[in-house]
């Protein structure tokens, strides 16, 4: 009898510790907004510093005020150039809050590309899939308005296209080589297209070379993030990853959903290519399905990026 009254109290226990992290990650920690700000030594020597904002993973829905006016007051920072890295959109009326959230911006240099959920809304899947490894493509999906988020990106905040696609700014008399993909995990990305595109751009700009380097794609597969390297990227941007979402405090993710080393599913490291390197930010990014409302040891956040000249000190 002893023993099966601590077994049911042990068991009580064990239920209301996970009952407790579930309405954390629920009520709290999936709306603990936070900024990760950090310094990188990728410009040449003598060079002026750079603050790039990497947003990414909004899946925002209208009724999401917090997160919008979160957004809003990034402006604060001041950035030289925004990177939008896709999955903006996590209902069919997101647009909406999408404009509230970055209308701020406009004026403010930025790139953007797409993840899946630019273009089909989410739908319910049970997230033990995700241990199976990458989540598969619903065969029925509510199509979202991508046309009318293109045209605020590009016509109302000046921002460019980079899906597939390459191009090139000046911002703050930094010549900037950017080049990106669309979203990797459905296949979306055309790295042959890309190479075409990259090799065009640099003809076009000519002469005097590029101060940076700066890959964009949603998804953080090992192809992308190869063909970027051999590209030249000094500095690789993604998303898609939410950091893993729900992680066991004091450990790497424990699923990316896709194919980059759970280590490196969040936060600033080096991705080591054939013959050289980069630095790669992996986005926790600032939203969750609204399927799947619950984060706990992975806060959302925003990643403020200042790059500074190498041997900055």
């Amino acid at each position: 009898m002893t023993r099966a009254r601590t077994a049911a109290t042990t068991l009580g226990a064990v239920a209301a510790v996970g009952a407790a992290a579930f309405a954390w990650g629920v009520f709290v920690e999936r709306s603990r907004f936070t900024v990760r700000e950090e310094v990188l030594p990728v410009l040449p020597a003598g060079s002026r510093s750079l603050t790039i904002l990497h947003l990414s993973d909004l899946h925002m829905a209208p009724w999401q005020r917090d997160k919008q006016e979160f957004v809003r007051a990034l402006t604060r920072f001041e950035p030289d150039l925004v990177v939008d890295t896709g999955d903006n959109l996590g209902h069919v009326d997101g647009i909406v809050g999408v404009r509230a959230a970055l209308e701020a911006f406009a004026g403010v240099p930025g790139v953007f590309v797409h993840g899946s959920n630019d273009r089909f809304g989410p739908v319910f899947k049970s997230p033990l899939a995700y241990f199976r490894g990458p989540s598969k493509h619903p065969k029925v999906a509510p199509r979202l308005d991508t046309a009318a988020l293109v045209s605020f990106f590009e016509d109302d905040l000046g921002w460019l296209d980079l899906n597939n696609a390459a191009r090139a700014l000046d911002v703050r008399g930094h010549r900037i080589e950017l080049f990106g993909t669309s979203d990797a995990h459905r296949g979306w990305d055309r790295l042959d297209v890309l190479a075409t595109e990259i090799e065009r751009m640099r003809e076009n700009v000519g002469p005097g070379g590029a101060t940076l380097r700066l890959g964009v794609t949603h998804a953080p597969y090992r192809r992308v993030l190869d063909a970027f390297t051999t590209q030249g990227a000094d500095l690789v941007l993604a998303g898609h990853t939410h950091g893993g979402q729900v992680r066991v405090p004091g450990l790497p993710a424990l699923v990316t959903n896709c194919d980059i080393p759970r280590r490196q599913a969040q936060g600033v490291s080096q991705w080591h290519g054939a013959r050289r390197s980069a630095w790669l930010n992996v986005s926790a990014g600032l939203g969750t399905s609204i399927y799947a409302p619950v984060r706990f040891a992975c806060p959302p956040e925003a990643v403020v990026l200042t790059l500074v000249p190498v041997g900055y000190s």
